[in-house]
């Protein structure tokens, strides 16, 4: 392995029904079924904090991508949404993020997310694994 510039450090107790925090108390959950698969609804899941960390790591490459081409982003958000998905053997997960970027026109908009999406990490990790559905609002 390369030299890491940081290591995040997570530990999680009782799967779906349990509890996740980091070493710095920054992040510390109650995790729980979605009422959709049968749960109280009470307590985040994996799909949730994986969609919150892929748009946060996935913005910073948009910033770098367009600092790097000399583009203004102006005012800009991420939705990232995240399946899980049953198939014939177990389960998988798919992706939909959609660029918020009303100051940029849609193509310049565009060229910027498909450049991000070559450049961030989660989209690298991922790649080749899970579907991920790229979209310009």
């Amino acid at each position: 392995m390369t030299d890491a510039i940081y290591t995040a450090h997570a530990h999680a107790v009782g799967g779906r029904q349990g509890t996740a925090k980091t070493d710095d108390g920054h992040l510390d959950v109650k995790l729980g079924y979605p009422k959709s698969m049968g749960g109280n609804g009470e307590g985040t899941n994996p799909e949730q904090l994986f969609a919150a960390g892929y748009g946060a790591c996935f913005l910073g490459a948009l910033g770098l991508v367009a600092r790097n081409q000399g583009i203004k982003l102006g005012e800009h958000s991420l939705d990232s949404e995240v399946d899980l998905i049953k198939d014939e053997t177990s389960f998988h997960v798919g992706v939909r993020l959609t660029l918020n970027a009303p100051e940029l026109d849609r193509e310049t908009a565009e060229k910027l997310l498909h450049t991000a999406h070559e450049v961030c990490p989660y989209s690298k990790a991922t790649r080749g694994n899970i579907d991920v559905v790229l979209k310009v609002a």
